[in-house]
C-alpha cells in the first residue's frame, strides 16, 4: 500500500509538542499552540485569557504565557466547552472570572453523561497520534462559569475593550467568537472547525449532536459583517488582511450553503440519501479543503438534521433486528467460500465498498474465518489508498487495518 501524507489536522492539533514559546498575534497578543490554542492578551489590570487547552498541556501552556508576562490571568473567556478548550483552567487561570455562553450547562451535560461512550471513540480516532497522555492525567471538575451570555455581552477590562457574539452554529450550541473592535481582531475558536477555510463538520464520525447547516451560514455571515482585518482560530495560525477574510469566509458559505440546497433539492424530488451522498459534488471551481468536514457527510447531516434516522426504505428501519442479524443464515445459505469469492471479485473491479459488505456478513458469523479477514483487510487498503485529505476517514480506515492485520497475527495473507 501506497504510504499517505498525513492530514494537515494531524499536524496542527500536534503543533504544541515542541518547546516553541509562545507566538506573537499582536501587540499584547500572543498564543500558545496545542490541541485546541490558547490566547492570552494582556491589559492594564491583569490578563484575559481566551480558552486553557487540554488538561495535560496546562503547565507547559502556563511556562510559556509565563515567559511574557508575569501578570495574573483576571478573565478567562471560553469560546466553547469541548474538554479541549476548559481542561487547563485550574493551572492557567484558578482565581479568573469566567465567562462562557449560556449553553454551558446543556452541552457540558451530556458530554459528562456519555463521557465513556465518547471516550471510546476518541481512542479509535486520535489514540495512535495522542497514545496515554490524556488517561495519565487526572481530569479535572468541570469549570463553574460567572457569567453565562445569551447573545451579546461586552466587557471593558484594563483599557481593552472586547463584545462576545453568539454563534450556536459552530461545534457547539454554546459557541461563541470575541470580537476587538479596537484592534479589529475576530477570535473565532473552533467554529470553523479545527482547519480554517475548509468545509465545515456538520457530523463528526466520533458523536455529537448534528450541527446545523443554516444555523453555521448564520455563525459565518456573523463574523463576515464584522469586516476583521485579523481572525485567530481555534488552531494553527492567525489569518491576516480583510480581504483575505473575507474571501475565504465566502467561500466557506457558499460552499455549505450549496451542499444544504442541493440536498433538500434531492430529497424534494424523491431521492434516497445513499444516491446524494454519492451525487453531490462541489463543483471544481468552487472547491473547498476537507480535512475535517467532508460533502458526502453533510449530505447526510442535512438529510438527517430535517428528517430523521427512518428513511422509508424498509420496515425494519423500525425495530430492533438489524438486518446483521441475520448474517449467519446468509452464509448457512450461501457458504462463506461463495461470499468470500465475490468479495474478491469486487475488489478486482475496484469496489471495495461492496467487498466490505460481503466479508461483515462472513466475520459477523465466523469472526475468526482468515479469508474473510484477509478479503477486509485488502478492502481497507483500498479505500485508505483512494482516501483524501479528511483526517476522521483516514483514522478511521488505519485503525481497522491494523485490528484487522492483528486479528490475522501477521502471519501471512490468505490471498
Amino acid at each position: 500500500m501506497a504510504s499517505k501524507q498525513e492530514p494537515t489536522l494531524a499536524g496542527l492539533v500536534m503543533a504544541g509538542d515542541d518547546a516553541a514559546p509562545a507566538f506573537a498575534v499582536a501587540p499584547g497578543i500572543h498564543g500558545s499552540h496545542g490541541i485546541s490554542n490558547c490566547y492570552l492578551i494582556e491589559t492594564d489590570d491583569g490578563n484575559v485569557l481566551l480558552n486553557a487547552g487540554i488538561v495535560f498541556e496546562a503547565e507547559r501552556t502556563r511556562q510559556r504565557f509565563a515567559a511574557v508576562s508575569d501578570a495574573s490571568v483576571r478573565v478567562l473567556i471560553f469560546t466553547q466547552s469541548h474538554g479541549d478548550h476548559i481542561g487547563g483552567s485550574v493551572v492557567l487561570a484558578p482565581n479568573a472570572k469566567i465567562i462562557a455562553q449560556s449553553d454551558w450547562p446543556v452541552v457540558r451535560g451530556y458530554w459528562n453523561r456519555l463521557a465513556p461512550f465518547y471516550g471510546r471513540r476518541t481512542g479509535v480516532l486520535w489514540g495512535s497520534l495522542l497514545g496515554k497522555r490524556n488517561a495519565s492525567v487526572e481530569q479535572p471538575p468541570d469549570p463553574v462559569p460567572d457569567v453565562l451570555l445569551d447573545d451579546h455581552y461586552e466587557l471593558e477590562h484594563g483599557g481593552r475593550h472586547f463584545e462576545l457574539l453568539a454563534t450556536p452554529g459552530g461545534e457547539t450550541t454554546d459557541s461563541l467568537v470575541v470580537w476587538m473592535p479596537d484592534e479589529r481582531i475576530v477570535f473565532t475558536g473552533n467554529l470553523f472547525g479545527p482547519i480554517f477555510g475548509h468545509l465545515p463538520n456538520l457530523y463528526t464520525i466520533r458523536g455529537d449532536k448534528i450541527r446545523s447547516a443554516l444555523r453555521f451560514i448564520e455563525a459565518v455571515d456573523r463574523v463576515h459583517a464584522l469586516e476583521p482585518e485579523l481572525l485567530v482560530p481555534g488552531h494553527g495560525e492567525p489569518v491576516r488582511g480583510r480581504a483575505n477574510i473575507a474571501q475565504q469566509l465566502e467561500r466557506v458559505r457558499w460552499a455549505t450553503q450549496w451542499i444544504h440546497d442541493r440536498t433538500i433539492e434531492g430529497m424534494n424530488a424523491g431521492k434516497d440519501v445513499h444516491q446524494l451522498m454519492a451525487e453531490i459534488e462541489l463543483p471544481k471551481e468552487h472547491a473547498i479543503g476537507q480535512g475535517h468536514g467532508k460533502t458526502s457527510w453533510c449530505v447526510r447531516a442535512v438529510w438527517e438534521e430535517y428528517a430523521g434516522w427512518f428513511h422509508y426504505r424498509s420496515t425494519t428501519e423500525l425495530y430492533a433486528a438489524p438486518q446483521r442479524s441475520i448474517n449467519s443464515d446468509l452464509v448457512e445459505l450461501a457458504g462463506a467460500p461463495a461470499l468470500i469469492a465475490r468479495s474478491w471479485e469486487h475488489l478486482r473491479k475496484g469496489r471495495p465498498l461492496e467487498a466490505l459488505h460481503l466479508t461483515d456478513i462472513v466475520l459477523d458469523s465466523l469472526p475468526e474465518n482468515r479469508e474473510g479477514l484477509g478479503a477486509r483487510a485488502a478492502a481497507l487498503e483500498q479505500l485508505l489508498a483512494a482516501a483524501g485529505e479528511n483526517f476522521s476517514e483516514t483514522q478511521w480506515l488505519r485503525s481497522r487495518l491494523v485490528e484487522t492485520r492483528d486479528s490475522l497475527n501477521e502471519t501471512g495473507d490468505p490471498r
